[in-house]
């Protein structure tokens, strides 16, 4: 069933199901690295991000409880630049910055980028960047990125049009 979706796992198993020590992978290419049982992430592991960035935890049935800070100072309350920003500098006034990537991923119409894909409202599924089928996003998911993430434009404002202010004669106020 893995195989299916684009996982895969190389590890310890008990009665089919990962079970000890082993490297569960994404279709992402997420990579987590540590302890399961019973066929979820259980004990020491990480997680280890295509972009070379690591979250650490202690899992308790699929579930991150502990995560420890070590000397962490990215995207706190007194720092709120994206990581490109803090690599590469900040942008020239006037030149916004929406997303870690400059320039953004072109969404495509009526999606919404989630983070790890576009997300289709209409269809609820989540692709890869790529355009790979990742998953279908249940209710709280959808509810989430729809409140959240950045959306595809769906009325560009022509900067070539002017502004007509409404005429006296058609504001009233009642």
């Amino acid at each position: 069933m893995m195989e299916l979706v684009g996982n895969s796992y190389k590890g310890n198993t008990k009665n089919g199901r990962m079970d000890g020590e082993g490297e569960y992978t994404f279709p992402t290419n997420t990579k987590y690295v540590g302890e399961t049982k019973d066929g979820m992430f259980h004990g020491k592991g990480f997680l280890l991000f295509p972009n070379g960035s690591k979250y650490e935890s202690t899992w308790e049935n699929g579930i991150a409880k502990q995560y420890q800070e070590k000397n962490w100072d990215y995207c706190n309350g007194y720092d709120r630049r994206f990581y490109s920003e803090r690599c590469n500098g900040l942008r020239p006034a006037g030149e916004s910055q929406m997303t870690d990537l400059h320039p953004p991923r072109a969404i495509p119409d009526g999606c919404y980028d989630c983070g790890d894909g576009f997300y289709d409202p209409t269809t609820r599924v989540i692709t890869s960047y790529m355009g790979k089928f990742l998953r279908n996003a249940d209710d709280s998911e959808h509810e989430w990125i729809v409140r959240t993430c950045r959306k595809a434009l769906d009325d560009v404002a022509d900067p070539e049009k002017s502004f007509e202010p409404r005429s006296e004669k058609s504001s009233s106020i009642y």
